[in-house]
């Protein structure tokens, strides 16, 4: 298969903050090792990323309650490992383009359910930003990294 021709998924990716400034990453149920990713997904045709953003997070994790801080300039890409292209989204692409979002978690903590319709994650936790890239898998650490740049610039 030639892994070039196959186009980026449109995507966005929502990085949530508490009030302590720690992120929300999520454990997978398709990827149980100790890997934890922040929320994310495709983007519907006709949506926009605003609210491709909130559907996704609230599909993935129930949260609602959130202000938005910031919409990331520009657009972070990853490419799928060879093993995994052909078998993620049914072949159809090759890696993600997303747009990225900064959100302050407003709730209270018993809104977050992961038992949702079609559960991808099957844990929870708030970390330090600094930990971000080295829970992630490493095909998305080079665009974990660049995201945790511009989060602590906003933060600092």
């Amino acid at each position: 298969m030639n892994m070039q021709k196959l186009p980026m998924r449109n995507g966005v990716g929502v990085i949530v903050l508490n009030n302590e400034n720690k992120v929300f990453v999520g454990k997978r149920k398709d990827n149980p090792v100790d890997r934890w990713q922040m929320p994310q997904g495709g983007v519907d045709i006709g949506e926009s990323y605003l609210s491709a953003m909130k559907r996704e997070l609230y599909e993935e994790t129930s949260i609602k309650s959130i202000e938005i801080l910031k919409e990331i300039n520009g657009f972070f890409e990853y490419e799928l490992p060879k093993n995994l292209v052909g078998i993620i989204w049914k072949g159809k692409f090759r890696g993600q383009k997303q747009k990225w979002f900064i959100t302050r978690f407003i709730g209270n903590e018993n809104e977050i359910n992961l038992q949702t319709e079609n559960q991808e994650f099957i844990e929870w936790k708030w970390i330090i930003p600094d930990e971000l890239p080295r829970t992630i898998v490493d095909f998305k650490k080079k665009m974990y990294v660049e995201l945790l740049e511009i989060l602590k610039d906003f933060i600092d």
